[in-house]
């Protein structure tokens, strides 16, 4: 994914040029220009230095003023509903775009959740265009390798806050605690527990942040107690329920962070032989088909996750044609989804 230029000045340096400056064989400055592993740093340093010295000029990714073919999409894995929609939205938008999408779930992983440098090299070897990424995170070096390339990417719902200039495309969590917090609120509930996901990651810190708002500007006291995390992991959020349920002063209604959470939560709640919605109200996030399956149907905050990955594909498809968003960041709204898991508080709050 070169441009090798020609023997006149006018074309710039060629590779040839390039690895005679740096010292290096053709093949292995070719290997540092489209990102190749295998070589030393101290090469690698050389011959990065020579390319920017000589001016050299890499080839676009496609041709100017054609769409291009490929993308990548590279996800956390694919075994759950939220990657279907994620998937489902990307593949719409493309289909509308004229590009064909290859697809990742979560290969060559690190211990820490880090797609490792191979599919780099992957990427480069199948020429795609750009890539969404909805995963974990990528290393300080994975970001400077697609920028080095001029490769363009957008991240889908980021756990952690991108670096800045990252472009990413996600929900409008904060106003979607607000949202399940306040339905709460005006059912007559006071006593509302949050089981949210991770502490440290972005949405669930927005969601948490939205539900403590919520309770402020109604006047209600917030209690240390009623937050737990249980990491998006439905059995710990089952566990914690059980926790809640044995507290002196047990909520009434309970705003659970992700519909698969809520679902700990159902089951906890029948080993308790706790009635929903007489006995408790259940909130939840996403709005997952599970949330019409479950018994009874659970009320929701619905993320668009498939109009979210659409936004990002459509985004993608203009920073490849040399655009750049006005923002970085891209929020769509969220919303409530009403159905029979909440109602006021037995005998009043």
């Amino acid at each position: 994914m070169v441009r090798t230029g020609s023997a006149s000045m006018a074309a710039g340096p060629t590779l040839a040029v390039v690895a005679r400056e740096a010292g290096v064989s053709v093949p292995t400055a070719s290997k540092v220009v489209n990102g190749r592993e295998d070589v030393a740093p101290e090469t690698r340093r050389r011959v990065t230095e020579a390319l920017d010295r000589l001016g050299y000029v890499r080839r676009p990714r496609f041709d100017a003023g054609k769409t291009p073919g490929l993308v990548d999409l590279v996800v956390h894995s694919l075994d759950s509903s939220c990657s279907g929609a994620v998937l489902h939205g990307v593949e719409e938008a493309a289909h509308e775009a004229g590009l064909e999408v290859v697809v990742s779930a979560g290969l060559n992983r690190t211990r820490g959740g880090r797609p490792e440098r191979g599919w780099l090299d992957k990427l480069t070897a199948r020429g795609s265009s750009g890539v969404l990424f909805n995963l974990a995170e990528l290393s300080p070096s994975q970001y400077a390798w697609l920028d080095q390339h001029r490769i363009p990417y957008v991240m889908i719902d980021p756990v952690h806050e991108p670096p800045p200039g990252v472009v990413s495309v996600g929900a409008q969590n904060w106003q979607g605690g607000v949202t399940a917090t306040e339905h709460l609120l005006g059912l007559g509930h006071e006593r509302v527990a949050v089981i949210a996901g991770h502490r440290r990651r972005m949405g669930s810190s927005a969601r948490v942040a939205g539900y403590r708002s919520a309770l402020a500007s109604a006047g209600v006291r917030q209690r240390a107690e009623y937050i737990r995390h249980a990491g998006f992991d439905e059995a710990t959020a089952r566990l914690h329920t059980h926790e809640l349920l044995d507290l002196p002063d047990p909520p009434t209604a309970l705003f659970v962070c992700s519909d698969r959470m809520a679902l700990g939560v159902y089951a906890a709640l029948a080993e308790r032989g706790v009635r929903v919605p007489d006995e408790i109200s259940v909130v939840g996030f996403d709005d997952l088909p599970e949330a019409r399956w479950v018994t009874p149907p659970l009320t929701t905050v619905r993320q668009p996750l498939s109009e979210v990955a659409a936004t990002a594909l459509r985004l993608l498809v203009r920073m490849m044609h040399g655009e750049r968003p006005e923002g970085t960041r891209t929020e769509l709204s969220t919303r409530l989804v009403r159905r029979a898991s909440t109602a006021p508080p037995p005998g009043g709050d």
